[in-house]
């Protein structure tokens, strides 16, 4: 019998995945190299890199095109029935399996509450991140009304 995965508290599987996309390389593969004494036997079943299309979506006319490609890398994993994923920007299979190796620990219940703090801290540095850029976005916006 195939164990049910478990999900982070108030996450989707999709926002997990989000966050552990967007964190910081070295951050995430320090956490995640622990976690392989912790996890049973792991199944590597994909360590590749490639590149996959950028979707966009043009905001005037509403149509969605492809503005180019972007090199990925990917990491499939399996232990305990269930697989973990991973799926970054570049060239890092590290930081890719390291992504994988945390989604497989929350899927399996293993560490979950520092897998928990660790994607809440990720989460909140992204979010930081993200108010940082947006403030210096704002700083640069003209009112074409005083002109």
């Amino acid at each position: 019998m195939t164990p049910e995965p478990q999900e982070l508290p108030e996450r989707s599987h999709e926002e997990l995945l989000g966050i552990l996309a967007r964190a910081e390389p070295e951050r995430l593969k320090a956490f995640a190299e622990p976690l392989i004494a912790e996890l049973p036997e792991i199944e590597v079943r994909e360590n590749r890199t490639g590149l996959v299309m950028l979707p966009m979506r043009d905001t005037a006319q509403g149509r969605h095109f492809h503005l180019g490609e972007v090199l990925m890398s990917e990491a499939r994993i399996a232990a305990g029935g269930l697989e973990g994923y991973g799926m970054r920007r570049g060239r890092d299979l590290e930081a890719a399996m390291a992504m994988a190796l945390v989604d497989l620990a929350v899927a399996l219940g293993v560490a979950h509450d520092r897998c928990a703090a660790f994607v809440t801290a990720e989460d909140l540095a992204q979010a930081e991140a993200d108010r940082e850029t947006l403030r210096r976005v704002e700083a640069t916006r003209v009112d074409m009304e005083t002109f």
